[in-house]
């Protein structure tokens, strides 16, 4: 036994070797983490529902040196997100982390939410990341062992009304985690979570504009209700995701980490 830090640690990041399957990395969180995940040297199989955006991502990650191919899968589709899982394989010739990172974000409260919303926000949100899940856990399980990393939200814990769909579907995203990591553990298969707070990104954007109606003021208006003076970007996600994903958390299973920052002068609700 020692209680000398370990030497190895700098390299406990290197993904040199491994594959990884990141949903929604096309824009947004998603890309963050495709492509930290390269830079630490993992081939990456970048998907989203169209093929919008993927060829910035595919050669961001060829610029660098890395590997990486894209799918289109529409995650409504549970026979789509199983043939997406052996495609990756096929591809790269095995599967050692699935990232659970897209999300359907449309508003909608207790009164206003339509069962066709909330029926395609938790196809999306939850029946997804289960069946990508099921698909790829014989693959990890081949590799001796693996990880998932699922993005939830901190809307997961309570909400804002304008999210209920939404936010009750990350509720139920956090316990899969929890529940599935209890199950896998034995099989070294380690799966957590990040609830990431307000964040910057695109989609964002296009949401504030589209479905608020708000101009590009909101984020100068979000920046100042944040104490650290700034909204969370994807790189904020994508360094927890490394840790995650990587040797350096290989004893880390079942956990939740928030990632928030709670508007000044306003304690945490829960």
């Amino acid at each position: 036994m020692t209680t000398a830090i370990r030497p190895d640690l700098p390299h406990a990041f290197d993904l040199t070797g491994r594959v990884a399957l990141v949903t929604g990395s096309t824009s947004g969180i998603g890309k963050g983490i495709a492509l930290q995940l390269s830079a630490l040297g993992a081939a990456v199989m970048v998907t989203g529902r169209t093929d919008e955006g993927a060829q910035v991502v595919l050669d961001a990650i060829a610029a660098a040196g890395g590997r990486a191919a894209f799918e289109a899968c529409d995650l409504v589709d549970a026979d789509a997100c199983v043939r997406l899982v052996e495609r990756t394989v096929a591809h790269f010739g095995h599967l050692d982390i699935l990232v659970n990172n897209a999300a359907d974000t449309s508003r909608g409260d207790v009164r206003t939410t339509r069962l066709a919303d909330w029926d395609r926000i938790f196809a999306i949100n939850v029946r997804a990341p289960f069946v990508l899940m099921q698909a790829a856990v014989p693959h990890l399980e081949a590799r001796g062992g693996g990880a998932i990393l699922n993005i939830g939200s901190i809307n997961a814990y309570i909400g804002e009304p304008k999210l209920t769909a939404y936010s009750a579907s990350k509720g139920a995203l956090q316990t899969l985690t929890k529940n599935a990591a209890a199950q896998l553990n034995t099989v070294r298969i380690r799966v957590n979570a990040i609830n990431p707070g307000w964040t910057l990104t695109e989609g964002e954007h296009k949401v504030k504009r589209e479905q608020e109606g708000k101009g590009d003021e909101w984020v100068a208006e979000a920046v100042a209700t944040r104490p650290f003076g700034r909204l969370l970007e994807p790189a904020d996600i994508a360094y927890a995701v490394a840790y995650y994903v990587s040797d350096a958390g290989a004893c880390v299973t079942g956990s939740v980490m928030d990632l928030e920052q709670y508007p000044v002068g306003a304690p945490p609700a829960w």
